[in-house]
């Protein structure tokens, strides 16, 4: 089923509570509604640390909060891994690293126009996870290919998941490591990233795609076979409309765009009101226009978002739940204005 858009909203998944219930609430409130990631509940719900569940070699210090790999530890579990990988138990989120998934499962979301569920991407969970030698595991040519089949299985069964309770559910790859790529000291360039990309896009099951809130190269994003990408537009209103050959492309492929427009940082958020925050994006989608967007198709495939996720402000959750109210505010004065 396609990923719905016409304006709806929707949220990054990482939130500032250790509330389970509130953080939930919150989650529901979106059109499309998700299963909060609670870092600061406990490790376990570190995205990071949710996606290593079960992946040999790891080597998790909850007391020092650290996530590790060890050489010797892969190939001394590998064996018992590769024996269970038909078993979608060893794919899927424990009750223990996460206090909201199996929660969010029980509840009967079929009347959303869709759900959506999360996994730290391969790309930036290799980049993030180092071995003995301090070296990042995504360099390994050993690791990386079991990395990639892992992650990708990793996403199925979560999706699998969700489609039994809302046949449009659909998933975020979060890869705020894809930013670094094209950095001279990245050590791992975009040729290589594309052809591991390709080949992790394509065990993975559709509707599928990519968040992340920094600023990479946009027209090998734009370029990926994926079905939705999740930006913060926010900070890269400037840059991201210069893109409108590969913008135009993935529209065409029928592609869904999340534009990240409320800010939940404290700073920012004082500074932004309804208004400005909606000429803002107005004006990206504009410029958009202005060099040959369709308007009709543009509005169909999008969705309002958040710009980041935040887990520090002076006020605590305060900011993140008045931005999570805001994005619903300005969706709905955007669907008045611009869908007829």
């Amino acid at each position: 089923m396609p990923i719905p858009g016409n304006l709806l909203t929707t949220a990054m998944a990482v939130m500032p509570h250790t509330d389970v219930e509130r953080a939930l609430s919150i989650a529901l409130t979106m059109d499309i509604p998700f299963w909060p990631q609670l870092p600061r509940l406990n490790y376990y719900e570190d995205m990071y640390v949710q996606a290593a569940e079960h992946f040999p070699g790891i080597v998790l210090d909850l007391e020092n909060r650290t996530l590790k790999f060890s050489l010797d530890k892969f190939i001394e579990e590998l064996e018992n891994v590769l024996a269970n990988f038909d078993s979608p138990g060893i794919f899927d989120i424990s009750p223990l690293y996460s206090a909201v998934y199996h929660r969010f499962l029980e509840m009967d979301l079929s009347d959303r126009p869709a759900i959506r569920g999360q996994l730290e991407g391969p790309i930036s969970f290799g980049f993030n996870i180092a071995d003995q030698d301090d070296r990042p595991i995504l360099f390994d040519d050993t690791v990386r290919p079991f990395m990639l089949e892992f992650m990708a299985r990793r996403v199925n069964v979560q999706l699998a998941r969700l489609k039994k309770m809302n046949p449009n559910a659909f998933m975020f790859v979060d890869e705020p490591g894809l930013q670094f790529l094209f950095s001279a000291m990245a050590g791992y360039g975009d040729a290589k990233a594309k052809g591991d990309l390709e080949i992790f896009f394509n065990m993975i099951d559709r509707p599928r795609g990519i968040h992340l809130c920094g600023n990479p190269d946009w027209d090998f994003l734009l370029n990926q076979d994926m079905e939705i990408l999740s930006l913060d537009v926010y900070s890269n209103k400037e840059v991201f409309p210069n893109y409108v050959s590969s913008i135009r492309r993935f529209l065409d492929r029928g592609g869904v765009l999340a534009w990240g427009i409320v800010p939940t940082n404290f700073e920012p958020f004082e500074s932004e009101n309804l208004a400005s925050l909606a000429a803002q994006l107005e004006s990206v989608w504009q410029r958009l226009m202005d060099k040959g967007i369709d308007r009709d198709q543009l509005l169909a495939q999008s969705l309002i978002s958040p710009a980041t996720c935040c887990l520090v402000n002076p006020d605590g959750e305060k900011t993140v739940e008045a931005g999570f109210a805001l994005v619903k505010k300005l969706s709905r004065q955007l669907q008045e204005k611009w869908i007829k």
